[in-house]
């Protein structure tokens, strides 16, 4: 038997036998690294322990600290969960059951939707099967006889991935726990090596599904559930949960009187006064903080014939997206994005390279045809309006443009005392335009995000086929995050709209377009405050700063000219005229989530105060009307932000 050379992270090399796996390989390192080993890197593929190292190669060991470790796991734990379910539940047919960044989930064809009680017995069932510490085995099948093997199972959809993924292969990969009686699975792995290795796993919800997705094919139950390696981090993790539970957008936006949604406008909020005062400031934030970095605001239509989208390519490639509409025998498009518009805008003159940069910004709404099923309170909607804007330099203004973008991006996320990251996507396999421009582009982003002092990470490959971008993820309060800014390069549409200016040399030239948002869409965004304040706007943001509260009727009318007072020097407020007791109104008013409860009563109006209550801090004692309005609209203009409310520690 032949020997070959393996090269350890280290550095290190080692030679072995053919036919060495991983696991051999870990077992000689240490004991312990037998132990903690999951699967490995073969070069820059990763495999089962078992798999037979037959030329030489660099090899990796991953173990639950590896990066790679948590997503195998959790696939590992699909596979567990189905297994489970076959068992349980005879006749089921089996979907796919992929790793997903929360956890994982399983589709299933079922006689009957799964209820609680259904995923009590599968989780039971799934802790017998890891408790056995059954083997996940690798086995390769010829090709048509994997076929007929699952046809026999009556499993066509099984059958129907291996004809889709397998095309020309002679040999297809299954993986079996235990044995083909016990569980056995179309899949290319990899998998930690045996049930025994998945302790702290929990499955969380069910859900209606399609085969891939498309509301034609065959309906399935979802099962969704989620693995850590120890309990300890599946209890925080569930304990998140139920913290996100308590921040979700759609109750507290029900709660607070934000907003409300009807089937007859499915995927288009109906936003509430105090909503809208919400949806107002943000909106009115925004302009002020572009107004005096050189951008200007169009309202462009919401309809257009279809030639427009067919310049810009939308019509080819994204028209089952778009609310389509005749009119006099001609085919129109509500319009999904403002970029398309703002090129007729451009184009509707004469430019000089002394008009650059030009920077348009629009607020006006948008339509998208999403699916029914996937649209989920004010996160995925289909009437929506972004802080949008397009800003149209040379390409040697790039990088200077880019770099005030991102300094807006910071200067907006600490007004709201969001914290983020930021990540630079690069040119992608299929790509437009020369590789000389693509590197040019990425080298102008990379220049501007260095000096801006923004700390990125590089997603290769990742850009949009027509130019890098780069991308901000918020991390709200619990944790989670969410992608909002976005600036993006476009070399193509400035092509297809066939835009021009007049160069210093007085020759044509090509703009460069920068698509950029940094809320996103309002809607989203509002979603994302709400849950990452869990509703407890700071003052600044509040829809009502300030509820005035008479103890009694007779109290009434100074309570009205305090709130006169208050609104005429800007302040939102009002007055709860209910014929209550003074502690029922409080309390009321910290359910709003209202900064400021302002008492009055006999003392108050015969002293010209107010008795203030923060939701936060309680009493704060009585106050001179005018002291308050000050010291507000101080913490107003200031946009102090108080530390969004933290979720409470695991029991």
């Amino acid at each position: 038997m032949s020997d070959i050379s393996v090269t350890l992270p280290d550095g290190s090399s080692r030679v072995v036998p053919a036919g060495t796996t991983p696991a051999d390989i870990a077992a000689a390192i240490s004991p312990g690294l037998a132990r903690a080993a999951l699967a490995a890197f073969v070069g820059d593929r990763m495999v089962d322990l078992s798999y037979r190292l037959e030329a030489d190669a660099p090899v990796r060991i991953i173990t639950s600290s590896s990066p790679e470790a948590l997503a195998l796991y959790r696939h590992s734990t699909a596979h567990l969960l189905a297994a489970a379910v076959t068992n349980l539940f005879p006749g089921t047919q089996c979907g796919i059951g992929p790793a997903t960044d929360e956890g994982f989930f399983y589709d299933f064809v079922v006689e009957r939707p799964f209820v609680p009680e259904d995923l009590e017995r599968i989780e039971k069932k799934m802790k017998e099967l890891a408790a056995q510490d059954l083997p996940f085995e690798r086995q390769m099948v010829p090709r048509d006889e994997a076929r007929q093997f699952f046809t026999a199972k009556h499993e066509p959809l099984k059958v129907q991935l291996i004809e889709e993924k397998t095309e020309g292969q002679a040999e297809v990969s299954c993986y079996t726990i235990k044995d083909r009686d016990t569980f056995v699975d179309f899949c290319v792995g990899p998998h930690v090596p045996s049930t025994g290795k998945l302790k702290g796993f929990k499955l969380l919800s069910t859900s209606n599904a399609y085969w891939k997705g498309d509301a034609r094919n065959q309906p399935m139950q979802r099962v969704y559930g989620t693995a850590f390696f120890s309990e300890s981090e599946l209890k925080a993790y569930l304990h998140r949960i139920e913290e996100a539970k308590k921040r979700d957008h759609r109750k507290l936006g029900k709660e607070l009187g934000l907003f409300t949604f009807h089937r007859w406008a499915p995927g288009a909020a109906f936003w509430l006064d105090k909503g809208t005062t919400l949806y107002n400031i943000l909106a009115n934030y925004m302009r002020e903080v572009l107004f005096p970095a050189g951008y200007v605001e169009l309202k462009t239509p919401l309809v257009f014939n279809k030639g427009l989208w067919e310049t810009s390519g939308h019509w080819q490639h994204y028209r089952q997206n778009m609310f389509l509409i005749e009119a006099e025998g001609e085919q129109m498009a509500v319009k999904a994005m403002n970029c398309p518009g703002h090129m007729l805008v451009f184009g509707s003159e004469v430019r000089s390279y002394r008009d650059l940069p030009l920077r348009f910004h629009e607020q006006t709404p948008l339509h998208r045809n999403e699916a029914s099923g996937v649209l989920s309170g004010l996160t995925r909607v289909r009437q929506f309006s972004q802080d949008d804007a397009h800003c149209f330099v040379t390409e040697e203004q790039i990088g200077s443009e880019v770099e005030s973008l991102l300094r807006l991006v910071q200067r907006v996320n600490a007004d709201f005392g969001l914290e983020y990251s930021a990540k630079l996507s690069t040119r992608p396999a299929e790509f437009l335009g020369e590789i000389a421009t693509w590197d040019r582009a990425e080298a102008a982003l990379e220049g501007a995000l260095e000096r801006a002092g923004q700390p990125y990470h590089v997603d290769e490959g990742d850009g949009a086929f027509y130019g890098p971008k780069i991308d901000f993820d918020i991390t709200d309060a619990i944790g989670r995050k969410w992608q909002c800014a976005t600036i993006q390069l476009d070399y193509q549409m400035p092509e297809r709209f066939e835009l021009k200016y007049i160069g210093v040399d007085n020759a044509e030239h090509r703009p460069v377009v920068i698509h950029r948002a940094i809320f996103g869409s309002f809607e989203r965004f509002i979603a994302l405050l709400i849950e990452h304040y869990a509703g407890a706007f700071p003052m600044w943001l509040a829809p009502v700063q300030a509820a005035v509260l008479p103890i009694a009727d007779r109290h009434l009318d100074y309570g009205k000219s305090v709130q006169a007072e208050l609104t005429a020097a800007g302040l939102r407020a009002t007055v709860d005229d209910r014929q209550e007791k003074i502690g029922y109104k409080i309390r009321e008013a910290q359910l709003q989530k209202v900064p400021y409860m302002l008492v009055v009563g006999d003392k108050e109006a015969a002293d010209g105060t107010v008795g203030v209550r923060h939701r936060v801090g309680g009493d704060q004692g009585a106050m001179r009307t005018a002291a308050f309005i000050d010291a507000a609209l101080n913490e107003s203009r200031t946009r102090a932000a108080a530390p969004a409310p933290q979720p409470q520690p695991a029991a």
